[in-house]
């Protein structure tokens, strides 16, 4: 299969920009669901305009819906926003939310679907689940190796699709809450303020400054520039390149995708002398860069040199440092003010008394053109060279002739006109021949499609009882919710438990919590890579033997592995594996999880609106605003190699904790405030969750004792819950955008 170079495209003229660089295909948003909603993007008209663009120019073209659909975006907007993209030709959607995948997977059956790296694929069962779903590519999380990625490429026939270049989020892609949980803003949602790009102190559990001065940025990262790895890249099964940037201009676009055609074109034709010039490095890091480039994550875990933690840009700018003018300009010239155009053979002849005839060819589409009759010459005869000149005027049209014979009488005329008039005819039809087998024709949108179950009666609700759960990462907490009689799940991190006897460990708290007539769920890591569970997949089917209730699952690739070994009736999902709309809901009761986590992002209207009868929701805990394979500790003091709590504190003088975890070697910045919904007991109760969840996390033995005890007394007993700890209500009395 050829490698295709794939270009962003925030702007149409941004689209022509790239195609005429060299891009195999484009992928752009529209006015909705695209996770680029501050881009210009294109209006409906312009998107049609560009199917065909890039189809009369032999490329392709990818829309984004790759943000999360509230219940009345998905249901209402979504088929009438689609249905005209689908029958010009659309190639494919980008999608992110299950309940989208299902909708499209049923409305346009043979359209493909490239599963978004929001999805956060992290290995290869993830992978195969997605397919076996009819999903056809799927963008893995950014933070994979190329060890990870050739085990998708050999396990699954999905095509690969992997950013190259440009900017790098801090997070793993679709776990980032911070924008949404600071400044109502979300990541999944298309809006993201990037908060990662501001600067942030650093401090130690001893209070003490971390890193080297002037170390203001610790989530800023560089920008990736892989184009001196094309070799391995395409090696690893990797078949699409994907270039990051909807939100930059033509001239970056053009530029990038130019010098990334011309090392790809020399590495599939002679591969012994791929070398990158310097000159070349110096034009992309003149067109942008952070602080410089990193490769990405295709050979290192994390890292200081991948981080922009001076932003020494910023320092230059104060240094009035002047962008390449000449470059810019050649951009320009060569790439914005020039348009790709096809290359066609024509055929004319002209001889008096028979009408002008011409027939052009492109590839295997023939078509011809009459016009005019052919008068004997009066005055002048026409040229051959006066002919040709005229015809190749092909002006706005997407062709130009790289072939045109011409067969004359010497003594004939036609007025230009006529000519003007076959040069357009051969176009029109080379351009409908073209098309025409792009276009589909779409069903009508089903009235009646299976959804999550409707809302049960208030009687079915009434029966049963709202319990309490919990979670815990440490053995402190664990300890401390064993003494709490109202709650009867607890969630236990890995944690919980020592590794070296984790089986043994397991078992007893599971038998202790069972005396205390308590169930126990392990909680997987918030993310899972390659091979992570591997060592635990005996320990699982014992634990699950002696009592163990199920799994509380954060990611597709824990969902996977866990399905792929028969347990996927044993799972519960957390807030991170979405279900925003109905649709995402039925989808996870299909494949037989007992629960979903209601998400965060949800206000109290819309949870109102949501069957939550096999759901549970949050109502205490630090909430994770970002999950990431970068690590504070590491990058400004060297990695310890142990549990390290860090804080962050913003220029408003909040600090938000940061946990690194070890053992699966990721760390979560947490929102500087727990949620706490104390006041909101009686709401929630009316929204008939099958449970609310207290979730701990860096809190002390003591400190989980009382929380979890006040919580109990409110929901369990209607106790009011002392009002000393400041608390966050996150999203439920706040619309996300």
């Amino acid at each position: 299969m050829k490698t295709e170079l794939l270009a962003p495209a925030g702007s149409m003229e941004a689209l022509k920009a790239a195609v005429s660089a060299g891009a195999d295909a484009v992928y752009l948003g529209g006015a909705a669901f695209g996770a680029r909603a501050y881009a210009k993007n294109l209006d409906e008209q312009e998107i049609l305009s560009a199917i065909d663009y890039v189809h009369l120019r032999n490329r392709k073209l990818y829309l984004t819906v790759n943000t999360l659909l509230k219940e009345e975006e998905l249901e209402e907007k979504l088929y009438p926003y689609l249905r005209p993209y689908y029958e010009q030709g659309l190639d494919a959607v980008i999608v992110q939310d299950m309940g989208v995948l299902k909708a499209v997977r049923s409305w346009f059956p043979d359209l493909d679907i490239h599963a978004s790296t929001q999805m956060t694929v992290t290995g290869s069962a993830g992978a195969r689940f997605l397919e076996s779903l009819g999903a056809t590519r799927v963008v893995p999380a950014r933070e994979l190796s190329f060890a990870e990625i050739q085990k998708i490429h050999r396990t699954t026939n999905l095509e690969i699709e992997c950013f190259v270049h440009g900017a790098l989020c801090y997070c793993y892609s679709g776990q980032c809450l911070f924008s949404s949980l600071i400044g109502g803003r979300s990541g999944n949602r298309g809006r993201c303020a990037q908060p990662c790009r501001l600067p942030y102190e650093a401090y130690d559990k001893d209070n003490h400054r971390m890193g080297e001065p002037g170390d203001r940025y610790p989530l800023s990262s560089k920008d990736m520039c892989t184009v001196e790895l094309l070799p391995e890249i395409v090696k690893s099964g990797i078949m699409s390149l994907k270039i990051e940037g909807r939100m930059k201009k033509p001239e970056y676009t053009a530029g990038v995708v130019s010098i990334y055609r011309k090392y790809l074109d020399l590495y599939e034709k002679k591969p012994s002398r791929f070398h990158v010039l310097p000159e070349d490095m110096k034009k992309l890091y003149e067109l942008y860069n952070r602080d410089g480039f990193n490769k990405s994550y295709y050979t290192v875990r994390n890292g200081r040199d991948m981080m922009a933690l001076k932003n020494e840009k910023e320092q230059e700018n104060k240094k009035k440092q002047r962008r390449n003018e000449q470059l810019f300009y050649e951009i320009q010239r060569d790439y914005i003010e020039t348009e790709a155009k096809e290359p066609i053979s024509g055929f004319l002849t002209l001889y008096p008394g028979q009408p002008a005839f011409l027939s052009a060819e492109s590839g295997k589409y023939s078509v011809t053109a009459e016009a005019g009759m052919v008068e004997p010459a009066k005055k002048q005869p026409l040229t051959e060279e006066r002919v040709k000149t005229q015809l190749e005027k092909t002006g706005e049209t997407p062709f130009y002739f790289k072939e045109l014979d011409v067969c004359m009488d010497d003594n004939c005329f036609v007025p230009m006109q006529t000519l003007n008039e076959l040069r357009r005819g051969v176009s029109d039809q080379l351009v409908k021949e073209m098309t025409e087998p792009y276009r589909r024709k779409a069903a009508e949108k089903p009235e009646q499609e299976a959804k999550a179950s409707g809302k049960p009666d208030q009687e079915s609700r009434a029966e049963k009882k709202m319990e309490l759960t919990a979670s815990a990462e440490t053995r402190a907490q664990w300890n401390a919710l064993l003494e709490i009689p109202e709650i009867t799940t607890i969630y236990a991190g890995m944690g919980c438990f020592k590794r070296e006897i984790f089986e043994e460990q397991a078992e007893k708290g599971i038998l202790q919590a069972k005396e205390l007539g308590k169930q126990v769920y392990l909680m997987l890591p918030h993310v899972v890579r390659e091979g992570d569970l591997k060592e635990y997949r005996d320990t699982f089917r014992c634990l699950k033997e002696i009592g163990l209730g199920g799994f509380l699952i954060r990611n597709l690739e824990s969902f996977s592995f866990l399905k792929e070994m028969g347990m996927e009736k044993d799972i519960r999902l957390d807030y991170s594996v979405y279900t925003y709309n109905s649709r995402a809901q039925a989808f996870w009761q299909e494949q037989g999880v007992q629960r979903d986590t209601v998400p965060y992002e949800l206000n109290e209207r819309e949870i109102g609106k949501r069957d939550n009868t096999n759901s549970e929701m949050v109502v205490y805990g630090y909430l994770p605003m970002m999950v990431s394979a970068q690590c504070v500790q590491k990058n400004l003091n060297g990695c310890n190699h142990s549990y390290s709590l860090v804080r962050l504190k913003d220029r408003m003088g909040k600090y938000f904790p940061v946990k690194s975890y070890c053992t699966s070697c990721y760390s979560v910045i947490y929102n500087s405030l727990p949620l706490g919904l104390v006041k909101e007991a009686d709401e929630i109760r009316s929204m008939h969750p099958a449970a609310v969840r207290l979730n701990f996390t860096i809190e002390t033995l003591e400190e989980t004792k009382e929380i979890a005890a006040a919580f109990a007394g409110t929901y369990c007993k209607g106790i009011a819950v002392p009002a000393e700890q400041e608390y966050t209500k996150g999203h439920f009395r706040r619309k996300v955008e």
